[in-house]
């Protein structure tokens, strides 16, 4: 696949670095910037240019005309709006998807009722797909909320699935039973697939008698309906959040807080007047405090020690830090921070800083659910992007498919990757070795080694002739 990635920026140069490490891709990334094309250029075996994203004659000389795929992932809505139309009008790239930053041009494109713009008002600037971090990190914001011991939240199969990611505390339901005695302990009509387990860091080999021990990352899969009654056997101090405070009234600060205020306490603080001012008129049960999130003196007027949830969502990596330590030091029960480089996500997380949220993973998981092989609803990368789930819906039949109407024990899966649900009509499909996959099939993959994930994608193709 011919990928044309606009803008080579944070979120760019992720996605640039992650799709080049999986090959099967030629990829041209182009940015104004010559400086960032050149170390682009200088690290990964890709073809660089450096102009404007929005030049038809830039985005020619770039190879255009040849793109299967374009993704216009630079800073500026409007440029990336503007490429896509040049995209489909000049160049006819099969594909378009569009990073969109700011909210009254998501909610007003995005909304069906909104003034005479038609459902999908995106097609008129030709997007196939829009992609909005800043939503995107919202809506994770809100099921961590949901769950306030939770590592990470996914949804799959419309909401009815959920995967979540929590540790086994002391004294603990769980704390020292067998994995196959998880769903013996568990009431009548309540299951869970515990499909991986990381302790001290490593993927450990799971087993019937594998052992929940203190300190365990767990990942397991169960219906959303279910999630409160499981948790709290691995956390006895699960419950929801109630009261959060957020620092930071950006983009995603504000979003988070209009989401969430009418569910939860919530105060934001922000350190621009002007804007703290906007907020306040902007957001009606959200208490806003108009100063900076790493004032020792303000989180103790404000009584960070009550607080469930303290969020650092400013645009400055250093000061997220700085303001979650700090409200960790000062009590408060959790710390989330959106951290933008990679080398501070992976020396954080997990320590005192809570959770770290990268927002440039978070949109390449959106993006590879575009690029992948075969129909698959969503990709999400976890632990910080070396492993993956993916929700695929299976096609075919026994003669056009590799694995429909199969037996589990009769398929070779690639090393690395396993099954940890299938849905059928809403209904959980046990995981014994007689189950065969059926078309139409939700199927739910961890995939521990990347590497493995093209031999996935190949395996739930289908052969010509099917459709």
């Amino acid at each position: 696949m011919h990928i044309l990635i606009l803008g080579g920026g944070e979120v760019g140069s992720t996605v640039a670095k992650s799709l080049a490490t999986q090959g099967g891709n030629t990829i041209t990334i182009v940015d104004k910037d010559e400086a960032i094309i050149q170390s682009l250029g200088d690290i990964l075996d890709i073809q660089t240019m450096v102009g404007n994203a929005a030049s038809p004659v830039v985005m020619s000389q770039a190879g255009a005309a040849d793109a299967d795929l374009l993704l216009a992932l630079t800073g500026n809505d409007e440029t990336n709006l503007t490429a896509c139309v040049l995209g489909k009008r000049l160049f006819n790239i099969p594909s378009r998807i569009a990073r969109i930053r700011h909210g009254d041009i998501v909610e007003y494109l995005l909304d069906p009722d909104a003034e005479g713009i038609a459902k999908p008002a995106l097609s008129l600037f030709d997007v196939s797909a829009s992609i909005c971090p800043e939503q995107l990190i919202t809506e994770q914001m809100i099921e961590l909320f949901r769950y306030n011991t939770a590592l990470q939240v996914v949804n799959f199969v419309g909401g009815e699935v959920q995967m979540v990611v929590t540790r086994v505390q002391e004294r603990a339901d769980f704390a020292g039973k067998l994995l196959n005695e998880v769903n013996h302990e568990l009431p009548e009509g309540v299951e869970c697939q515990v499909f991986a387990i990381y302790r001290n860091n490593s993927l450990i080999l799971l087993s019937e008698h594998t052992k929940f021990i203190r300190g365990d990352e767990v990942f397991l899969m169960a219906k959303k309906e279910h999630m409160h009654i499981i948790l709290p056997y691995f956390d006895p101090n699960f419950q929801p959040a109630t009261r959060i405070m957020i620092a930071g009234g950006g983009n995603i600060g504000y979003r988070l807080a209009k989401r969430s205020e009418k569910k939860f306490s919530v105060k934001i603080i922000e350190r621009n007047a002007t804007r703290s001012a906007w907020l306040a008129e902007n957001l009606s049960a959200c208490l806003v405090l108009d100063g900076l999130a790493t004032d020792e003196k303000l989180l103790e007027q404000e009584h960070v020690s009550d607080t469930d949830v303290f969020c650092a969502f400013t645009n400055d990596d250093e000061d997220n830090i700085m303001a979650a330590l700090l409200a960790k030091s000062y009590g408060a029960g959790r710390v989330i921070a959106i951290v933008n480089r990679p080398s501070y996500v992976d020396l954080l997380q997990g320590n005192t800083i809570d959770i770290v949220v990268s927002p440039h993973l978070t949109t390449i998981g959106s993006i590879l659910a575009h690029i992948r092989r075969g129909d698959i609803v969503s990709v999400h990368p976890l632990r910080r992007g070396e492993a993956e789930i993916i929700e695929a819906v299976i096609h075919g039949t026994r003669k056009t498919s590799r694995i429909v109407g199969r037996p589990f024990s009769q398929i070779q899966w690639p090393h690395g990757c396993q099954i940890t649900a299938i849905v059928r009509g809403g209904i959980f499909i046990p995981l014994d070795e007689s189950a065969e996959l059926e078309e139409g099939d939700h199927v739910i993959f961890f995939v521990s080694r990347r590497q493995t994930v093209h031999e996935l994608e190949k395996m739930l193709q289908v052969k010509v002739g099917f459709f």
